[in-house]
């Protein structure tokens, strides 16, 4: 009866996206152990000024993240919460976690808990659990993408033209590295489309389009931040302050609603200001189209003038070691990907796009997955499945990551 009853579940956690949580789990901690690596080859080639703004990336970053992990611990702090969650919370050290860079680990920790308990024990139900933990797990990676993997990625392209090592091998690097950045948005889609109406019928053919439209925009920035650094170290630091003012003001304009507090508001609208930096991120429902038009020829303009400043000064200064192609080359690469990127970006929208067949289709499912067991729709999201008439059975009540589905609203509004 409560495999039946599971059926009717919106939630789906089939056993490939658990694998696919475990294997990020894994390449989470790979990426720990290569960051340390990175640290100590720069201390044994006694490059201090590049050791310490690697680790000055990957400790800001770390603590940023921590602190949103901590924050919706926090504010979900009367919800149900897994076993290890509990237990933890009982000892009163969840903060001290944080604190010592530990929260994430205990994210995952837990979904893999309840995910095994409800493969083993065949309990459908707890499928929502797990997509809630999943969800929480996709905002907190998309974060650490863009405020380290990005900055890193960076700052390894700089060395390398400054050091002249521009070989295959190296640029290989680059491109799998660029390419993670992009299957981290990537799966931060799949985790917006869990809250469609029709997702069923959302395959990975669209997501393949999602990720190479994502690589072909993020890409060109990533190289024209590391070309501009290359020849103008002292100024990318005014670069980017400047452009993350400008971000971060127009954040607040749009007056966000993300967070459950004044404080991480805040720090969620410097976050944005940050991910903006890179790439295009929904925050608030309505004139999306314009909005990310507007943002695309923005960073447009801004790609061609660091790549035009990195030509002129390739021209001026020429370096001591021959570049694989000419600069006046590179930069329409440059230029050529991000408008290809731009083009695939609209057709993604006009064929892969879930179209909406009714007014506020979207927005109707997302307001029916608020529904709550006497909870307001604003406050903890427990959806209770008699009042959605989806089984009759008391004990089936699923979480909804109310941080995704807001989110989702913003993306398909």
């Amino acid at each position: 009866m409560e495999e039946d009853a599971g059926q009717s579940i919106p939630f789906k956690y089939p056993a490939s996206d658990f694998l696919l949580t475990v294997g990020g789990m894994l390449f989470f901690l790979l990426d720990v152990v290569l960051d340390v690596w990175a640290v100590v080859t720069f201390y044994q080639q006694e490059a201090y000024v590049f050791m310490g703004l690697l680790m000055f990336l990957l400790l800001g970053s770390s603590a940023l993240v921590q602190a949103f992990s901590w924050l919706w611990y926090h504010y979900d702090k009367d919800s149900t919460e897994t076993r290890t969650e509990s237990l933890v919370k009982s000892l009163h050290s969840l903060k001290i976690l944080h604190v010592f860079q530990m929260g994430v680990y205990l994210r995952y920790a837990g979904l893999v808990r309840i995910s095994i308990c409800g493969f083993c024990c065949r309990k459908r139900y707890m499928e929502g659990n797990a997509v809630y933990l999943t969800h929480d797990l996709s905002l907190l990676r998309l974060i650490e993408t863009f405020s380290e993997s990005a900055p890193q990625l960076v700052l390894m392209i700089t060395i390398i033209i400054q050091r002249g090592e521009v070989e295959p091998i190296t640029i290989l690097k680059a491109l799998g590295s660029v390419s993670a950045i992009a299957v981290s948005v990537t799966m931060y889609h799949r985790s917006l489309r869990s809250f469609l109406p029709d997702k069923a019928k959302q395959g990975w053919g669209s997501s393949v389009v999602y990720f190479m439209w994502n690589l072909l925009l993020i890409g060109p920035r990533v190289a024209a931040v590391a070309l501009f650094a290359s020849v103008f170290p002292c100024f990318i630091a005014a670069h980017f302050l400047s452009s993350w003012m400008v971000l971060f003001f127009v954040a607040w304009q749009l007056k966000t609603n993300f967070m459950d507090s004044g404080g991480g508001e805040w720090l969620y609208r410097a976050t944005v200001g940050l991910i903006w930096y890179f790439s295009w991120f929904s925050i608030v429902e309505g004139h999306t189209r314009e909005r990310s038009t507007i943002y695309h020829t923005w960073i447009g303009v801004d790609i061609g003038m660091l790549c035009g400043l990195w030509v002129w000064q390739m021209m001026k200064n020429p370096p001591y070691s021959e570049l694989p192609l000419d600069p006046y080359v590179i930069f329409v690469i440059m230029i050529s990907l991000y408008i290809a990127g731009l083009c695939l970006k609209v057709t993604y929208y006009k064929f892969c796009h879930p179209k909406i067949t009714k007014q506020g289709e979207v927005e109707c499912h997302l307001e029916l997955m608020s529904v709550s067991v006497g909870v307001p729709p604003n406050g903890e999201d427990v959806v209770d499945f008699r009042v959605m008439g989806h089984t009759e059975h008391p004990e089936l009540s699923v979480r909804v990551n109310k941080r995704m589905r807001n989110l989702a609203g913003n993306f398909y509004s």
